[in-house]
């Protein structure tokens, strides 16, 4: 099926709402427990990576129920809808902690709605990445709505990214960080309300393919068996693990190093403007890009700019290229840094629906939302593990909060850290796609083309076909 502009343009604002609310969580939730409530950073980096290992768990199972879902508005919008009102509950409560609660009881406050935003997220994240393979063809219209909803998204994760440690301290009427939780509050509430009407616009407007009733179900055992079976979506899953680890990394630590190194916290604000605006341009271009370079050869490119920019954050550290008024050199390896992560995440969400119309090929399954569930949680997967990373890094390089003066060791373990490991596992994602990843531009073509002639096997091209192997056996035995 083909959207009109009108419903390509609403699928984009949905996109931009939900990545308002996870940027939100995903940036400034440790910085608020840790610094502005004073909660010991090994504690909510651990909360948060025990509720991704959960995840590991709930999100499969989301998949599966989203695939056996049938009703008259469709497979996906339902749980758009629901999972949108429950999880702006979630996000508001997160940053509207009680003022008059201890230290125990806040630590139980984040424990229970912490793990209770990231189901919900999960009610809504899944069908509502699912729909792009299901509404759409391989080729032209699919990386063209990827690319608009990747672009809106990126918009969508600016907004918290710029405006928080802008807006935050205004709505708190105070400088003074301990005052910030007034500030934080409002922000997410405003957030939660701005989430709900862009999801709301988006389940209205965008229509999906109507369910045949005759439509037979598949046995839970048999998807996972489908998905596994796919090494093509499990490569894609290996690819973002890595990426989004990586951006996370970082992501947790900036705002502590124009803190506590650069020392002018307030530029972050504008550095981040920055930065997502050449990831957002980036992500608007690509359908551009394609029409000169290969996907595949974007998403090299994306790995190699991204790794030169941390490369040159390290550079500029050890140099002392930068300081307190001449910060903005820091641009240059954040537009780097961003333009890389913009392109990548478009083409690896090109990637994994593709490997969805692969799956359908070879295992004679069509699962996107199970497929797409392992983006979900391999997304939040990664922010926990970088999280965690993050709060412990903090205890292990002695920053104290608390002053704003660091000893050099502490400032060197800071530079070290937000940039090292997030390189190697870049490097490591380069050798990952470039050995086990075989989807490009004419073996999708073949593919598509067998599925609209009805002829599933591709043995001819050397991809085989489970479900034909399968038969064959089948046919011997008997």
């Amino acid at each position: 099926m083909r959207l009109k502009a009108g419903q390509k343009a609403a699928f984009g604002f949905g996109a931009f709402g939900k990545d308002i609310v996870y940027m939100l969580i995903s940036s400034y939730l440790l910085y608020y427990y840790n610094v502005v409530l004073g909660m010991s950073s090994v504690f909510i980096g651990t909360v948060m990576m025990v509720a991704r290992v959960f995840d590991a768990f709930n999100d499969p199972i989301m998949g599966i129920i989203v695939a056996k879902t049938k009703t008259r508005w469709g497979r996906f919008r339902p749980w758009i809808f629901a999972g949108t009102v429950l999880n702006a509950v979630t996000i508001y409560a997160l940053y509207a902690t009680p003022q008059s609660m201890d230290d125990s009881a806040q630590r139980i406050w984040l424990v229970i709605f912490y793990f209770a935003w990231g189901i919900t997220y999960t009610l809504l994240d899944i069908p509502f990445w699912s729909m792009i393979p299901a509404i759409t063809e391989p080729g032209n219209d699919r990386e063209a709505l990827t690319s608009l909803a990747r672009t809106c998204a990126g918009i969508g994760d600016a907004i918290p990214t710029v405006l928080t440690m802008v807006i935050v301290p205004v709505l708190s009427a105070s400088n003074v960080v301990s005052d910030y939780r007034i500030g934080f509050k409002w922000w997410a509430l405003i957030v939660a309300v701005v989430f709900v009407i862009s999801e709301t616009v988006c389940v209205v407007s965008v229509p999906e393919k109507p369910i045949e009733h005759s439509e037979k179900t598949t046995k839970v055992t048999e998807m996972f068996k489908s998905l596994f079976r796919n090494d093509q979506a499990m490569t894609v899953v290996m690819a973002i693990i890595l990426v989004y680890t990586s951006i996370n990394i970082w992501g947790n630590l900036v705002l502590y190093f124009f803190q506590f190194d650069v020392g002018n916290e307030g530029a972050y604000s504008i550095f981040a403007a920055v930065a997502f605006a050449a990831q957002v341009f980036v992500m608007m271009i690509v359908p551009a890009l394609r029409r000169k370079y290969t996907k595949n050869q974007l998403f090299i490119f994306g790995f190699i700019i991204q790794i030169v920019g941390f490369l040159l954050i390290l550079v500029m550290a050890y140099t002392n290229l930068y300081s307190p008024k001449t910060w903005f050199i820091l641009c240059i390896p954040g537009i780097m840094i961003y333009l890389g992560y913009g392109m990548l995440n478009v083409i690896m969400t090109i990637f994994l629906s593709d490997s969805v119309d692969y799956g359908e090929v070879k295992n004679a399954t069509r699962d996107e939302s199970v497929i797409f569930s392992m983006q979900t949680f391999t997304v939040k997967l990664a922010s926990g593990l970088a999280v965690f990373l993050a709060g412990l890094v903090v205890d292990w390089i002695n920053l104290d909060t608390t002053v704003k003066v660091q000893s050099a060791k502490t400032l060197t373990g800071l530079r070290l850290w937000m940039t090292v490991p997030a390189i190697i596992l870049l490097v490591i994602g380069i050798f990952v796609y470039k050995s086990r990843y075989k989807l490009d531009d004419k073996k999708m073509e073949e593919i598509k083309k067998q599925h609209q002639s009805g002829h599933r096997c591709m043995q001819y091209s050397g991809i085989p076909c489970s479900h034909t192997d399968r038969r064959d056996r089948e046919q011997k035995t008997a």
